[in-house]
């Protein structure tokens, strides 16, 4: 019965295209998932705001420069306005990959100082190299502070993925799900209500990263 009222709710799935991050992987990682679990999912890439307003779920992903994302992210017309409504007003399931949970944060301080989205307080700041490479890249343990987050648990298997050079630094602990250690210990994952932010890459990070996946679109 769980698994048929599971099919019978659509899911409609939309990952925010803003002419950055690794869409079409993520894209195939939401299918992969739904499929196997009997999800009854449409996963859509798209860079229309009157899409997104029809979603169940919303997932931003994002690499290169802060900077460069928030630009694009707002010369597509109405699509921040659209996003604050669906997540802010209305609580839809919100998913921010990599540089996608660094834009959740107030400021980035990447080559310069830039305004994210605030819908999580806190700042974006270069990793210390010390004698440390960056970017920090390949894998690594993101410890669960935080049990009861609907997404990950601390007893499973939680080596992830990571490509980055600058971390967020959370304002209140509330926010801090998990953290990891590389240099120093940052916060690697964060949540606010409807709100999930990692800064490692699920869709990249194999069984753990999919089960992440798969508790998301179950929200």
């Amino acid at each position: 019965k769980a698994i048929f009222n599971n099919y019978l709710m659509k899911k409609k799935v939309t990952i925010v295209d803003y002419g950055l991050g690794n869409i079409l992987s993520a894209q195939q990682s939401f299918l992969k998932v739904a499929n196997d679990n009997n999800i009854n999912a449409s996963v859509v890439i798209t860079n229309k705001p009157q899409i997104i307003a029809d979603s169940t779920h919303i997932v931003l992903p994002g690499q290169g420069a802060f900077k460069t994302c928030i630009n694009n992210l707002t010369k597509i017309q109405g699509m921040i306005e659209q996003l604050t409504n669906s997540v802010i007003q209305n609580k839809i399931p919100f998913l921010g990959i990599c540089v996608g949970m660094q834009l959740l944060a107030n400021i980035s301080y990447e080559d310069g100082k830039h305004k994210g989205l605030g819908w999580i307080q806190g700042q974006i700041k270069k990793l210390p190299t010390n004698d440390l490479k960056l970017p920090h890249m390949g894998w690594n343990e993101v410890k669960i502070i935080k049990e009861n987050n609907n997404l990950i648990n601390s007893n499973e298997i939680n080596d992830f993925y990571f490509v980055h050079s600058y971390y967020f630094d959370c304002e209140h602990n509330k926010n801090m799900i998990g953290t990891t250690e590389y240099g120093i210990n940052f916060t690697s994952f964060v949540s606010k209500e409807n709100i999930y932010g990692m800064q490692f890459h699920p869709e990249k990070s194999s069984k753990q990263g999919l089960k992440i996946i798969k508790n998301f679109l179950e929200l």
